[in-house]
């Protein structure tokens, strides 16, 4: 043999050798788990989390790790008419579902999720509750008062009076859509799941009114609509959601009675922005210097973005313009 032979043979000897004393070996901790499970009998109530690993148009195969592979029916997979085995059940997903039968007479374990769903999902949905988690679900049916929906398995009920802010006529053209909605009951006891979309609607709409208010200036003069008149005054909607009082002190530079001698509901009118108070805008049209720049809308103002929100009116660049008393 020669010499370049043996010392290529030498070589890989090292390697090897090399290779064996960085090699990791497995300790009895490593295995401490796989091997609990194994000793453990699985029994009937046993809430299991396995794998997908298999797909059919009858049942769900899944990987238990230590155990047996389990199966879940069609029939045990939801509680959801809509439910489609193929379009809502996809391979590597993670599932807990409850032992019904400890062997199927084929050596598998036989699982409901739905079950699991009834007994996991209550504590979950109180959860929600607590913490008014927005949560997305598809509208599944129309019924008498209200909408039909499921979330984590459970039947749930959207009355029409907290679907939306606006006033829902055809409760059917919302069937098939998909909305965001808060938990507002979550009663075990009584199977009672009660979610609402005008919540979640309510809450953006204040955020936006507490960031329009926010930008708001004293000074600063626009056109607003008359919404409704009281004996001490009137409410007028200058946009973005927005609306101030209009004390009839400050309504006209003479002595009235009533705001109804000057102005009407319905009526376009100029005012000025007085205070900005608690929330509460307080509203002059006598405060207007004739030939005074009017911002006619809050929309014709340049946008200012911030990360994460949404564009909002920035009306410090519309009083560069503006003429303030």
């Amino acid at each position: 043999m020669s010499t370049e032979n043996t010392t290529n043979i030498e070589d890989k000897k090292e390697v090897v050798e090399v290779a064996k004393e960085n090699e990791v070996i497995p300790s009895m901790d490593d295995f401490k788990d796989q091997i609990e499970k194994s000793f453990k009998k699985v029994v009937e109530g046993d809430i299991l989390k396995g794998t997908v690993i298999g797909i059919s148009d009858t049942e769900v195969t899944l990987d238990l790790g230590s155990y047996t592979e389990g199966i879940v029916k069609l029939e045990e997979l939801s509680n959801d008419p809509a439910f489609s085995i193929k379009g809502d059940v996809t391979v590597g997903e993670e599932m807990s579902c409850i032992v019904i039968n400890e062997d199927d007479g084929k050596g598998n374990i036989l699982l409901s999720k739905k079950r699991a769903d009834d007994i996991l999902s209550w504590e979950k949905l109180s959860e929600d509750m607590e913490t008014k988690t927005k949560l997305k679900v598809k509208i599944a049916q129309a019924v008498k008062g209200g909408l039909v929906t499921y979330l984590y398995g459970i039947r749930a009920f959207i009355p029409a009076s907290q679907l939306s802010i606006e006033y829902v006529e055809d409760l059917e053209t919302w069937v098939g859509k998909e909305i965001e909605i808060i938990v507002i009951t979550a009663s075990k006891d009584d199977r009672k799941l009660i979610l609402s979309g005008k919540e979640v609607e309510l809450e953006a709409v204040n955020k936006k009114r507490a960031r329009n208010i926010a930008n708001l200036t004293r000074g600063f003069v626009t056109t607003g609509t008359v919404e409704k008149i009281m004996p001490y005054g009137a409410f007028v909607n200058i946009g973005e959601g927005l609306s101030g009082l209009l004390h009839i002190s400050q309504i006209s530079e003479k002595r009235i009675k009533s705001p109804n001698e000057i102005i009407k509901e319905g009526e376009t009118v100029t005012v000025k922005i007085l205070d900005v108070k608690d929330g509460k805008i307080s509203l002059s049209m006598k405060a207007v210097i004739e030939k005074e720049d009017v911002a006619m809308d809050f929309t014709d103002a340049p946008s200012s973005y911030q990360s994460g929100e949404e564009a909002t009116t920035n009306l410090a660049s519309l009083l560069k313009n503006i003429k303030l008393k």
